[in-house]
């Protein structure tokens, strides 16, 4: 028997114990004393408890805004609008403590241009064990939703998934990624979770965060960034308006998108589409360097360029943007190193 329940035990025997001979009984006020050390002792078991197990509590889930906004700045390279969106989007939805509905983030952009990674900093920096929290819920299409004839099945579990999940703790995160291959409709099936009730069969969603990473709309984005680099203009020149209204109807009008005809989108239930911008050389490199940092080496500026020279860039003969993005950014590093 362990220590701490040895000690629970013998309290309570003493207390309970009125036995004549070896052990007097044990005046009132004896006892009394005794009740409040084992009411501590249990009081002070479930805080160490609470310390070593993951909780659905302040100890475990608090916003770190100025991490947030370090990790930003040192580890996501060219995506000044997604930045500047996300930053404001979860500083205020984190600090507000009765939110009239959950946060809803649907990112899009090329490949390898950093929509995992921002999910990943967002989830580092709210809760203590990051992507590895028992709170944050990672789905992917192919994986959890590979069969469309399964369309109905996949339906009802996600409901279930999510309300066993929020019942279990409200300020849960819900990652869908490859929404752009996600059957369409599939999503429509927890559109009463985003919206704006205050519970639904007693269940409160409004403290949870829902991300949404797609491939769909970065035609769109590519475009309008194609469009300011021939015009001389710089890339942090491009702006939200210039992208949100025609990224937006971009991914409601696509057949390919999970967000097709979608709901969410039609009742306004997505709070921010975040535009991620194709990524330059010079952004390709930041990334390979930042990559040797997080090994453990010493960043080095002439393998970081040899691993950005070795990226295909189109057009094809201006050569601006990265097919690629920082995609295989570590793969490479780990030929050249």
């Amino acid at each position: 028997m362990k220590p701490e329940k040895r000690h629970v035990l013998l309290l309570w025997m003493l207390l309970c114990c009125g036995r004549s001979g070896a052990i007097e009984p044990i005046s009132t006020s004896i006892a009394v004393g005794m009740a409040a050390a084992l009411t501590g002792f249990l009081a002070s078991y479930q805080n160490i408890f609470y310390y070593f197990h993951e909780c659905c509590r302040p100890e475990w889930i608090a916003f770190n805004k100025s991490g947030l906004h370090a990790d930003l700045e040192l580890k996501l390279f060219g995506q000044h609008i997604a930045s500047r969106i996300v930053l404001k989007a979860v500083s205020g939805f984190m600090s507000n403590n009765n939110p009239k509905k959950p946060l809803v983030l649907s990112l899009h952009g090329w490949t390898g241009t950093g929509k995992n990674l921002m999910s990943k900093l967002i989830a580092e920096n709210i809760y203590k064990e990051g992507m590895d929290s028992s709170f944050v819920h990672v789905f992917t299409s192919e994986l959890h939703f590979p069969h469309a004839q399964q369309i109905e099945t996949y339906k009802s579990e996600l409901q279930r998934w999510i309300k066993g999940n929020i019942t279990n703790c409200a300020q849960s995160m819900f990652i869908f990624d490859e929404m752009d291959k996600m059957h369409p409709g599939l999503i429509d099936s927890i559109k009463p979770y985003l919206d704006y009730y205050d519970k639904l069969d007693g269940v409160s969603y409004r403290k949870a965060i829902f991300i949404f990473l797609s491939n769909a709309g970065g035609i769109d984005i590519i475009e309008t960034a194609l469009e300011f680099w021939r015009d001389g203009r710089q890339r942090e020149e491009i702006q939200l308006k210039d992208l949100e209204t025609s990224l937006s109807l971009s991914v409601f009008n696509n057949k390919q998108s999970g967000l097709w005809h979608t709901s969410l989108i039609d009742k306004n239930l997505v709070d921010f589409f975040v535009p991620f911008l194709p990524l330059e050389y010079k952004h390709v490199v930041l990334c390979a360097m930042a990559e040797m940092k997080a090994k453990g080496t010493e960043p080095d500026q002439s393998v970081a360029d040899q691993v950005a020279k070795d990226l295909v860039y189109f057009p094809k003969t201006e050569r601006v943007f990265s097919v690629k993005g920082c995609k295989t950014v570590e793969s490479k590093l780990d030929y050249y190193t």
